[in-house]
């Protein structure tokens, strides 16, 4: 199968939805499809990827790091010239649009993947100030006429399925497929006593969180729980983005400058080591509709404390594999606390969770899912040729 995967980012940004599509493509390939990304362009040539496709894009003000292509360009004859099977879009945004458009124009199913909860951002990016109840409105008005166009939605969780579901009642071809995790390359038996020396943990328990470290990601609030845990606790932040100036004031506010740790971009090569350095990792985002960083912590063998919400919820089995915590510091504290004393007893049972998670199970159903698409498009375009001929 030939498939063009349209994505609203990609490299040079780092999220979790180019890391998924990364992945995505990689496991495909191996499986014998041709994959063909298509993306913005960020406008710098020591930036650009050999073999993708790019459209001509303008930087997103609101959002260092993002490009928007919204210039005109010929993407009928570019996608055309690929000869693919079906377009995969990953995002909700321009490339959505786009691909929807073409896959209407040359008869090809799209299959959509909800990567990100954008109501959840609006009140920090919108580039139009309004209301959160106004703004919340009209976003799902869109998502909902998008997620009824497309011919197969892909939510990464089943509370995501359910809550757009609920949102737009009306979708074909729904499937629950989660980003699979590379068990190959997060696995217990890494050892990262070059990460604890390099950053003086000697003695010392480390809390990690991974991500880009954004004001959606709730990371104030892991912040500020810091407060509530012992003096040789130390949080390691690793990522960056638009969050990090404003979490290293809130640290130096709080009288916690020596006990988080902010590491800035991490290479690829040397993430595994930073998840093999930690004791346990938390997540307090709401935003997540997956959070691929807490099967890759479990996949080493990391306790996780995640908040309570959405799909932090379906994966952690709390209790078990890590434990789960309501909104607010204190109650994360004690999570972590808890994941601090008792994960030895959860670390097995964390790599048991992560493995029901392969990059290979993902893979199988999202073969299905492009099968239900194309029954989808092809149901679609019976009944347009039915109308077409009554008139």
């Amino acid at each position: 199968m030939r498939i063009a995967m349209m994505t609203d980012s990609y490299l040079p940004t780092r999220d979790g939805v180019v890391t998924s599509v990364m992945l995505t493509k990689e496991v495909l390939e191996a499986r014998g499809h041709e994959v063909f990304i298509v993306a913005p362009d960020p406008g710098v040539e020591s930036q650009r990827q050999e073999g993708i496709v790019y459209f001509r894009s303008k930087g997103f003000k609101s959002y260092p790091g993002y490009f928007v292509p919204m210039f005109p360009a010929d993407k009928m004859a570019r996608i055309r010239a690929l000869d693919v099977d079906i377009i995969h879009c990953h995002g909700i945004a321009t490339m959505a649009l786009r691909g929807l458009l073409v896959g209407r124009h040359l008869e090809l199913p799209v299959v959509m993947t909800f990567h990100t909860m954008v109501t959840e951002a609006m009140e920090y990016y919108s580039p139009i100030p309004m209301s959160p109840e106004i703004s919340d409105r009209l976003t799902w008005r869109y998502l909902r006429s998008l997620l009824q166009r497309v011919d197969g939605v892909i939510a990464p969780t089943q509370s995501i399925q359910d809550e757009l579901l609920e949102h737009a009642p009306r979708i074909r071809g729904i499937s629950v497929i989660p980003t699979g995790v590379d068990l190959a390359r997060f696995h217990t038996a890494l050892d990262g006593s070059s990460i604890r020396a390099r950053h003086g943990l000697e003695g010392k328990k480390a809390v990690l969180h991974v991500g880009r470290v954004s004001f959606e990601k709730n990371i104030d609030t892991v912040v500020m729980a810091m407060r509530h845990l012992p003096e040789d606790t130390v949080l390691l932040v690793v990522g960056s983005g638009p969050a990090s100036d404003h979490l290293r004031n809130l640290a130096e506010h709080l009288g916690l400058g020596a006990r988080v740790v902010f590491t800035g971009f991490v290479p690829d090569e040397e993430l595994p080591l930073y998840y093999a350095a930690a004791d346990a990792f938390v997540l307090a985002s709401k935003f997540e509709t997956q959070g691929l960083v807490v099967l890759e912590a479990m996949a080493c063998g990391l306790p996780v404390t995640g908040i309570r919400f959405r799909a932090l919820a379906d994966i952690i089995e709390d209790g078990v594999s890590g434990i789960l915590f309501d909104d607010g510091p204190e109650s994360c504290a004690d999570a972590l606390q808890r994941c601090l004393d008792e994960g030895e007893g959860m670390r097995a049972k964390a790599r048991e969770r992560a493995l029901q998670f392969s990059l290979e199970s993902s893979a199988q159903l999202l073969e299905q899912a492009y099968v239900l698409a194309k029954e989808v498009k092809e149901s679609r375009l019976r009944s347009k040729r039915r109308a077409h001929v009554r008139r």
